[in-house]
């Protein structure tokens, strides 16, 4: 796994991928597609502009992935802090939910026109407007946060034992995974700069 984002002239980037880095991206973008949940779609007749002002949840989530990609607004402070990221999130948890499932959605999406569009290979150089790049930045963000968490790494410089694990060590895939989602994010970030 080396592909890394280069610019397109007039906007946007382009990656190689072969057919393993598509299957491994799609994959992991629908798990997070099915970590985040389904969305709330306004019924058929009901006002949309009504589902604007639709209360989320004012709970964080128990979950340490979901809370990691959901954090509180104000920390784990005092009750009036308590009380303020209740507040913060009762009105803002479904709109983030929204643009992240977007951001998942976004590079299926694309993986999938990659693949279609392709020679039977399963994978070939994907291209990306200015507005995927976004999309595709949010989600490599949270694939490493959500992957991140459930390797329970806390501090990059502190987890060099995490980095050389033997390969019969069932956590060596997902680093292997975190390290490469991070080389992949690092480029878009330096293309889209650029």
């Amino acid at each position: 796994m080396s592909g890394h984002f280069e610019a397109l002239p007039g906007g946007g980037a382009t990656v190689p991928l072969d057919a393993v880095e598509v299957s491994i991206l799609r994959s992991l973008a629908v798990q997070m597609l099915e970590l985040i949940g389904p969305g709330d779609e306004p019924a058929q007749g009901e006002d949309p502009l009504a589902a604007l002002f639709q209360e989320g949840p004012s709970e964080k989530p128990s979950d340490p992935a979901l809370a990691r990609l959901f954090p509180d607004a104000y920390g784990d402070g005092d009750e009036q802090l308590r009380a303020a990221s209740s507040e913060f999130r009762r009105f803002t948890e479904n709109d983030l939910r929204t643009r992240k499932r977007e951001d998942a959605l976004a590079v299926v999406r694309s993986l999938d026109a990659l693949v279609s569009a392709g020679d039977g290979s399963g994978g070939g150089r994907l291209e990306l407007s200015p507005e995927e790049c976004r999309r595709w930045l949010g989600a490599l963000n949270d694939l490493r946060l959500t992957i991140g968490t459930r390797l329970e790494v806390a501090d990059e410089d502190e987890n060099e034992d995490l980095y050389r694990l033997p390969d019969s060590d069932p956590r060596k895939p997902m680093v292997m995974a975190y390290l490469w989602l991070g080389a992949l994010q690092e480029t878009l970030v330096e293309t889209l700069m650029s």
